[in-house]
């Protein structure tokens, strides 16, 4: 008798999991366990939704700022009651120039795309660093994938954010914790501002998420995941303010939230 006659047959890896989106978002640490053990690649259905999500949120944030720009009414963002009229000049014809489809809905949802992987790849990475050097043993390939999953949160607030759009014809102005701080024109003030902008509830569920998938994943104890997870994702933050940074001294253009 032949031994692989009998033998059952191999179960084909499946490329999508939508049948975990909503236990990683209720009951996180009993998927992340599960994830911990998988062996295969499991973070394309995250990326995929919040790819989707964003790109939803993209098309209402456009539709709300073509009527803004139908009707003449341009909004300036925080900060500008300290520009010169030179540079308020300038920003409104910035905004003209930027009136296209291919700006209003093109570049953004190019940004957003971006955004999302280069995230993702750069936080995974800098956490698989940080929990290796604490003495954990998980791979890359897992830390990609408890990363990916742990994004859902973002989802959630784009497709907050959409609804917002498409319900009031309004945009988020102060978005996160930046209206809790006036700005005041200088490059400190700057850096809080661009900080607090990308701290909000959501980016907390993500931080609870990492701690959750990176303790699941590299078996250390809670305070060492904690400290590599707040301090990978303090990283990624300043990185991303700086820019803001120099574009509010430089002509009050923003370049706030790429990953986050």
């Amino acid at each position: 008798m032949n031994p692989s006659a009998s033998a059952p047959p191999l179960e084909r890896p499946r490329r999508f999991h939508f049948d975990w989106l909503i236990p990683t978002l209720i009951s996180p640490r009993r998927l992340f366990a599960q994830l911990a053990q998988h062996e295969g690649d499991t973070w394309l259905t995250p990326l995929l939704v919040l790819a989707l999500a964003a790109l939803g949120r993209v098309w209402a944030v456009g539709n709300v700022r073509q009527v803004v720009a139908a009707s003449g009414q341009i909004t300036l963002p925080p900060g500008s009651e300290f520009w010169t009229p030179e540079q308020q000049q300038q920003f409104f014809q910035a905004q003209q120039a930027t009136s296209s489809p291919m700006f209003i809905y093109g570049v953004p949802a190019i940004g957003a795309l971006i955004g999302i992987f280069v995230g993702w790849v750069v936080v995974a990475g800098l956490l698989h660093l940080l929990l290796t050097l604490l003495g954990g043993r998980s791979s890359t390939r897992t830390a990609l994938n408890f990363v990916a999953w742990a994004n859902l949160p973002f989802a959630v607030r784009e497709i907050v954010r959409l609804v917002y759009a498409l319900s009031t014809q309004k945009l988020v102005v102060s978005p996160g914790l930046a209206g809790f701080l006036t700005a005041d024109g200088t490059a400190l003030n700057a850096f809080v501002v661009g900080l607090l902008a990308l701290v909000d509830f959501y980016l907390i569920w993500h931080l609870v998420l990492i701690v959750i998938g990176a303790r699941a994943a590299a078996s250390l104890p809670l305070g060492k995941t904690a400290a590599a997870a707040v301090i990978t994702l303090a990283l990624v933050l300043a990185a991303q303010t700086a820019p803001g940074i120099i574009a509010s001294q430089l002509g009050g253009l923003s370049f706030g939230g790429f990953f986050f």
